[in-house]
């Protein structure tokens, strides 16, 4: 009989492979066999802390092994699991508990010392004397395709995250889809957040499978990192989102040239960067992913190889397997061949919905009017049958993307609304040179002269980075169309960043950071006390910077330097300490 559940099809898998490699870490490497059982102790010590069936189990913990054996054992206690962001401020996660009922939560010591959420019961796996004495045994909790896996949260509309609740039954569907067969994803490099939706194809493809999943040491990544990784482990296949796509494309596209696969989406592909990498490495797959968490991950694809000649868009492509894509007007009437409509999936990998919201589910998981009973989700997106299958042609509604990721900008505005000082509040995507997003929030004040720096704070106790205004606007009031609605069109754009003016370099490799500096972030004259992040910079221009310093300068700091050192004299002292670590002096540099 098929396994219809992941922890069942898990175990089969281990009994035919119990002496193969399934988690690759920096703390560990663990077996089929030695996966299964610390994940059964872990399933055992969770009942006896009162979890049952269909319960959420919570996951914080750094990325490491025990992440992969968290969310097993939350699957063979008969529960799903609840992955929480160690990026979110601590408010997020509390909202994320809170809707949850407080469920137990599993974590590790490096998330301790962050401070957690509250919740009933908190364990911590690795140091537990009743998880090491548990049993090592299948509890043997079954659980129905239907029964749910896991929650992950995106952006929400009205304030608050709202949590998908994938099924098991999606989880397999993907895992089965023919797009992996052939020894491509035998051994994926899991770049991923646990609680976004891409670590269902980076977990469970290869765990699924008889693969192996290559986890990089906790903390930010940066080009050297991956590079390395990818030699260092032999990784046949690895997802990056678009922008982090473009950035190895741009500064070190040859990276890829050992992987069979790099899947990449989530955001606007680059065809340059497309062109660069596969000029680079010509014997790689370059396959655009579509797809989004309600339709448990991946909907379709559309596969990149050379030679390559960049056209206008890359296409979204054909659907996966398991997927019935449909193009349908305003009243779910398919439309013709080569017009517009939007997007709606249909079949074995829809969502449950939201958890504990009817309210948004019924919005998003309507009814499909050929088929009473079964249901499509709406994805918001439009598009267009097209010789290379579906292509993208915008979007209905104010849902857009980050740095990959989905954000809501109704939820920044609730958090901009909330502030003292603040009248109104409206926050819009605006696209940048190379296809990049980022917020830029237009404020109406209660009185003139918002502080920014407060508001910025403000915003990013409550919101994850990505969903931080990279630019704030005081507008006297907001524009406004005929019928009352927010004139988008007659937002200014917002002034250029411009440095302070603070102190000049001292010394020549102040002065080339400053040159850096200047030339990541797009601001002209940046001075040794000017802020990356009061410049509007983020993640993945930290991963640009870190990747520029090592190429021109040749100082190997890592991402995690560039952040925590945000101004040009504070990483000039790092770089100096990281030489006189290393035996190095300037005069032999």
């Amino acid at each position: 009989m098929a396994s219809t559940s992941i922890h069942e099809r898990f175990a089969a898998q281990a009994r035919r492979t119990p002496d193969a490699v399934a988690v690759s870490a920096a703390d560990a490497h663990l077996t089929y066999r030695q996966l299964d059982e610390r994940a059964n102790r872990l399933a055992h010590r969770l009942i006896q802390a009162g979890v049952a069936p269909r319960d959420p189990v919570a996951v914080l913990m750094e990325r490491s092994a025990d992440v992969v054996v968290a969310i097993l054992a939350a699957l063979k206690a008969g529960a799903f699991y609840l992955p929480l962001h160690s990026a979110y401020p601590l408010p997020r996660m509390q909202q994320i508990m809170d809707r949850a009922g407080s469920p137990v939560l599993l974590t590790d010591l490096a998330s301790e010392a962050r401070g957690l959420p509250r919740t009933r019961q908190v364990i911590l796996p690795a140091g537990d004397p009743a998880t090491a004495g548990a049993p090592a045994t299948d509890p043997g909790v079954p659980a129905g395709p239907d029964a749910p896996a896991y929650v992950i949260h995106t952006s929400g509309s009205t304030g608050e995250p709202k949590g998908v609740e994938v099924p098991h039954r999606g989880v397999l569907g993907l895992a089965d889809d023919s797009c992996w067969d052939g020894g491509a994803h035998r051994r994926i490099l899991a770049l991923a957040p646990y609680a976004f939706g891409v670590s269902t194809y980076e977990l469970w493809v290869p765990l699924l499978r008889g693969g192996e999943i290559v986890l990089p040491p906790p903390g930010d990544l940066d080009v050297r990192t991956v590079r390395r990784l990818i030699t260092a482990h032999g990784i046949t296949a690895l997802h990056v989102t678009a922008g982090l796509f473009r950035l190895f494309a741009d500064e070190a596209p040859d990276s890829f040239a050992p992987v069979h696969e790099v899947l990449t989406g989530g955001d606007v592909i680059s065809p340059t960067a497309v062109r660069r990498v596969l000029d680079a490495c010509p014997g790689l797959v370059v396959r655009a992913m579509y797809g989004a968490t309600e339709v448990s991950s991946f909907a379709a694809s559309a596969t990149l190889t050379a030679p390559y000649e960049p056209t206008a868009v890359i296409p979204v492509g054909h659907p996966l397997d398991t997927v019935d894509a449909r193009l349908l007007d305003e009243e779910l009437r398919p439309v013709a061949d080569g017009g517009i409509g939007e997007l709606y999936i249909a079949g074995d990998r829809l969502a449950l919905g939201y958890h504990r919201r009817p309210d948004l589910t019924a919005e998003r998981f309507v009814e499909d009017p050929g088929a009473p009973g079964s249901r499509m989700y709406r994805t918001g997106d439009l598009m267009r049958r097209g010789s290379r299958g579906l292509e993208f042609a915008g979007r209905v509604g104010d849902q857009v993307k980050i740095r990959g990721f989905r954000v809501e900008p109704a939820e920044v505005e609730h958090v901009l609304a909330g502030q003292p000082g603040v009248a109104h509040a409206a926050v819009v995507a605006q696209e940048q040179e190379g296809g990049d997003r980022r917020l830029v929030a237009y404020l109406v004040p209660k009185t003139t002269g918002l502080d920014e720096a407060a508001l910025r704070s403000a915003v990013a106790a409550v919101l994850p980075d990505y969903m931080v205004p990279a630019a704030f606007v005081e507008l006297a009031e907001l524009p406004l169309t005929a019928n009352g609605k927010l004139d988008r069109a007659a937002l200014p754009a917002p002034s250029p960043q411009t440095a302070v003016g603070s102190a000049p370099a001292a010394g020549a490799r102040q002065d080339a950071l400053c040159a850096l500096f200047s030339r990541v972030l797009g601001v002209p004259g940046v001075g040794v006390d000017d802020d990356f992040f009061t410049l509007g910079g983020e993640s993945l221009q930290a991963v640009r910077l870190a990747s520029r310093i090592e190429a021109e300068l040749g100082y190997e700091i890592s991402v995690g330097d560039v952040l925590n050192h945000p101004t040009v004299a504070e990483l000039d002292r790092r770089m100096e300490q990281l030489a006189q670590a290393d035996g190095l002096t300037e005069a032999a540099r």
